[in-house]
């Protein structure tokens, strides 16, 4: 029903925002990786928006970009998962990063995010699988078995999943996992 708000940001309280629209301020809850791209209260702001009504109540879900809000409405189709849910998946990893767990079937990068155990963790593994890759145009190449274990590898290790997942668009492509691994190791050493 509602698309999309262009206003002015009235307010801003973590996880929700108000959008003054010509006078009509709409209460916005958006992810955090959304609400840190946010500019200062009382400039002007474009969000995507994604409308919920529900028996007791009505909320405007806003997003930053468009694949965004795909993954936001793939992760609500989710049996057990709710909006409130997605927005904590979005808010703990970026699109990018939940489409590399997914193809990656990690569920540890998963479970880190609040609200989520392993059995849900699980299921947005085997539900999202192939379909968060092709909304949101994820690289053609998918992560090999190999790449997996070398992630897996250097997080056990502890490196951040950022750091590892960096280490690893270094690497060619048709590496194996024990030189994988050194490889990344001389790359987050320097």
């Amino acid at each position: 029903m509602i698309g999309k708000l262009t206003g002015i940001l009235a307010e801003r309280n973590p996880p929700q925002v108000v959008v003054d629209c010509n006078g009509v301020g709409y209460e916005v809850d958006v992810p955090m990786s959304t609400f840190y791209n946010l500019p200062s209260t009382g400039e002007r702001v474009s969000l995507l928006t994604h409308f919920v009504v529900r028996e007791d109540a009505q909320v405007l879900y806003g997003f930053g970009s468009a694949d965004e809000r795909a993954t936001f409405r793939q992760l609500i189709k989710i049996s057990g998962v709710g909006p409130r849910m997605a927005l904590g998946v979005l808010s703990g990893l970026s699109v990018a990063e939940l489409a590399q767990a997914i193809t990656l079937q990690d569920a540890g990068r998963l479970v880190k995010i609040p609200g989520i155990g392993k059995k849900t963790a699980e299921r947005l593994l085997l539900e999202l699988k192939g379909k968060l890759g092709a909304d949101i145009g994820m690289p053609a190449h998918a992560a090999t078995d190999a790449q997996a274990d070398i992630l897996q590898a250097l997080v056990a290790l502890g490196y951040s999943d950022k750091e590892a997942a960096a280490s690893l668009k270094a690497l060619p492509k048709d590496v194996a996992v024990g030189e994988g691994i050194k490889l990344a190791l001389k790359a987050l050493a320097k």
